[in-house]
């Protein structure tokens, strides 16, 4: 194989990754030991890195045992450790409710503000039901690239 062609599939299969959305598979539960209602099955973040002032999607596919009818989500996220955001978010504008028992997905869209801090990242969500009972816990690591602001002149 000629080193262009080989240039060429390298290039190809290069751009598809990053064209592609990422799944994460390093969830871990808060409370290993728990027997949690939802178990969450994957997480897809578009795009991975994450890139600062544009938006974000993070979908996540999970298994309820037992129907939902409303709840909420509390989301904590930490950047190296240091806790920096928290939100709560209603179930209901995230995916269609009732959930009912079986397979089911959130969707969030998110756009973090240009000045964001490129690096690793810890989102934690808990997942509320009727009378605030924790359906799960869980969390996953995501990445803000080091892009260059949108302020940086470039000569």
């Amino acid at each position: 194989m000629s080193f262009f062609l080989l240039f060429c599939v390298v290039t190809a299969a290069t751009c598809l990754l990053l064209a592609c959305p990422v799944h994460t598979n390093q969830i871990e539960y808060c409370d290993k030991k728990a027997s949690y209602q939802v178990t969450v099955k994957g997480v897809e973040i578009n795009p991975n890195p994450i890139e600062r002032g544009q938006p974000a999607t993070f979908k996540i596919s999970a298994i309820t045992g037992g129907d939902i009818n409303k709840g909420k989500l509390v989301i904590d996220v930490k950047y190296f450790g240091m806790h920096i955001h928290q939100e709560t978010l209603d179930l209901c504008k995230e995916t269609s409710c009732p959930v009912s028992t079986g397979d089911f997905r959130l969707s969030h869209q998110q756009t973090l503000p240009s000045f964001t801090p490129p690096g690793s990242y810890t989102l934690i969500m808990k997942i509320l039901g009727e009378e605030d009972k924790q359906l799960t816990c869980f969390n996953f690591d995501f990445s803000i690239g080091f892009t260059e602001p949108d302020w940086i002149l470039v000569y």
